[in-house]
């Protein structure tokens, strides 16, 4: 009797070891759902005007998104920025602004404010969208597109402050962060507007 229960129990354990390895091969030939990569062109955010800005419209482009400020020490790259924009912009070339107030409230205006400082002191002619927050829990979906690898398919970043750039492909897919203080006339831009 003891021999048929040690028997027993040695199939018994032989059938709970087949079952478990089959069931570790099934699992190893489950495949990871790939992360989605997203693109710009899925948004649509208002303008300093008021009207619909739909960033499909821009398939094809090379876009730079920066987030601005009227009352910061690099709100001067405004006028490279505007520079930039106007030696490229019939090349395939677009800047679309974010004005934000989330570094030491260095954006405080209205909408109409920040229109007639943007046009009066450097004569911006590219968009301009509706102020946003470009970090913290109210960061709108651009920035959470921009920001986080699950979305982009890039790479996680922080806005560090004013004037970060954003730079997107000709498919809509982000391609590289550039720091703050970067110039938009640096070459590292330039070259990559030209390429």
């Amino acid at each position: 009797m003891k021999n048929l229960l040690g028997i027993a129990s040695c199939i018994i354990l032989l059938f709970s070891c087949q079952n478990q390895a089959q069931s570790k091969k099934s699992d190893n030939n489950k495949k990871e759902t790939p992360m989605t990569k997203e693109t710009i062109y899925q948004f649509k955010v208002e303008d300093l005007s008021g009207n619909i800005f739909d960033f499909s419209t821009l398939k094809g482009k090379k876009v730079m998104i920066v987030n601005t400020a009227s009352k910061c020490g690099l709100t001067p790259q405004y006028k490279d920025l505007e520079a930039l924009y106007k030696e490229y912009k019939d090349k395939g070339f677009v800047i679309v602004g974010f004005p934000a107030n989330n570094f030491a409230s260095q954006e405080p205006g209205t909408k109409e404010e920040i229109a007639t400082f943007c046009q009066l002191n450097y004569g911006v002619t590219f968009p301009m969208m509706d102020k946003v927050s470009v970090k913290g829990d109210d960061m709108c979906a651009v920035y959470q597109f921009l920001t986080q690898k699950s979305k982009n398919g890039l790479q996680d970043s922080e806005v560090e402050w004013n004037f970060q750039k954003y730079l997107i492909n000709e498919k809509g897919e982000l391609v590289k962060v550039i720091s703050p203080k970067t110039l938009p006339t640096d070459a590292v831009v330039v070259n990559w507007v030209k390429g």
